[in-house]
């Protein structure tokens, strides 16, 4: 047992010799087996890579062998040598492969023409290099800016849905999920979705479906992780922030379970809030006379002329709910988003905000997109589209 470890330790020092780089004196006294033979390259850069190819095919037998290695030390110490040694190798090798090109070039400026020209060889190792036939010259190793561009495959111009008279939104293999933890938790699974010009339309599933997720994304409150979001014939699920702000602000409306009105303003500013936001101060204080009599035109609409100057706090929940619906009509969108608008009322309440919704979309012709999970309700809209597990399972 002794006398194998012995071997094996023999065979590792002697592997690890063979990669070292020969020194001046034993390439001199080499050099006359080297002319002796015809096929061995004759310039010292070439003699190089063929001696690193060899060193490299010995570092490769090194790691694979199952003999005891040299202590960590000494062996750290052979292996950065050798790295540096292999490093100026590849440097002499490319030199050579420079040299070789520019004279191979001038011959073949003279030989016969390009269609009778052979095939090049494989460059993809120094082996190849080295063996390359005299007559082929060396592929150009460094590629032009030209040469890239041309290789770039072009950019994809953005989808354009054609603005169909039938179609107001138009979703196409929607996507989305959230990370939990180190969990990503899918919501929408591929949701694919038209909505008419002038239609009410229902979302119906129950809680954790992916229908408010849904209606986020075609409010642009949230972006889709895939899948595209078409309004009017235009992308706008990659919109920059602010062209989805404006977008909001001017052509869909929402409407939110939680209403979200603020408390420091009365019915009649809850309203006209959109207004403010959306112009300049001086451009809102030339048009305010005529937003007023809008707002309250909307306000006597839902029911709410008498509470013009009351603030939420003195509203009752439908009372809330009907002037959110009047704030999201002020800038008179032609879609209208509705996130469970009857969740916080009574029966009572929620019949009157169906059949003012109703009204909305019969006679101001918007189209409505409206969330729940009550069958019920779906049953008075022109449509209802049933999700489950993010997926369109039904529609009727």
């Amino acid at each position: 047992m002794a006398r194998n470890i012995d071997e094996s330790r023999n065979t590792d020092a002697q592997i690890l010799a063979s990669l070292r780089r020969p020194d001046a004196a034993a390439r001199d006294r080499d050099e006359p087996r080297r002319n002796d033979r015809p096929d061995v390259p004759e310039s010292d850069a070439e003699v190089d890579s063929a001696d690193a190819v060899a060193r490299a095919a010995a570092l490769r037998r090194l790691v694979d062998s199952d003999a005891p290695k040299e202590p960590m030390s000494s062996l750290s110490r052979t292996l950065r040598d050798l790295r540096s040694e292999l490093e100026d190798d590849v440097s002499s090798a490319y030199a050579a492969a420079g040299v070789r090109e520019a004279t191979l070039e001038q011959e073949t400026a003279s030989a016969s023409s390009a269609d009778d020209a052979p095939s090049r060889p494989d460059f993809s190792s120094p082996a190849e290099i080295v063996k390359a036939p005299s007559n082929e010259p060396l592929p150009n190793l460094v590629e032009t800016k030209n040469e890239r561009e041309q290789k770039r495959a072009p950019r994809p111009e953005p989808r354009r849905v054609e603005d169909e008279a039938s179609n107001v939104v138009v979703v196409s293999d929607l996507r989305k999920g959230y990370v939990k933890g180190k969990k990503l938790i899918p919501v929408l699974r591929g949701i694919n979705l038209n909505v008419r010009r002038g239609e009410f339309m229902a979302v119906v599933g129950q809680s954790g479906s992916g229908k408010s997720t849904l209606l986020h994304l075609m409010g642009t409150l949230d972006t889709p992780d895939s899948g595209t979001i078409h309004f009017e014939g235009q992308r706008i699920d990659n919109l920059p922030i602010n062209l989805r702000d404006k977008l909001r602000n001017h052509d869909i409306g929402m409407i939110f379970q939680f209403y979200h009105l603020l408390p420091e303003l009365t019915t009649l500013e809850n309203v006209l809030a959109p207004l403010m936001i959306r112009d300049s101060f001086f451009t809102y204080l030339g048009n305010k006379a005529k937003y007023k009599a809008r707002a309250k035109e909307l306000l006597e609409l839902v029911g709410l002329s008498h509470r013009l100057k009351h603030r939420p706090n003195e509203l009752s929940g439908g009372e809330m709910q009907r002037a959110s619906i009047a704030r999201a009509l002020i800038t008179e969108p032609s879609l209208l988003l509705a996130d469970e608008p009857t969740g916080n009322l009574d029966s009572k309440a929620s019949i009157g905000v169906l059949d003012l919704l109703r009204k909305l979309n019969l006679e101001k012709k918007v189209s409505i997109v409206m969330v729940t999970h009550d069958m019920g309700q779906a049953k008075d809209a022109d449509r209802a589209v049933r999700i489950v597990d993010g997926r369109v399972v039904d529609e009727s």
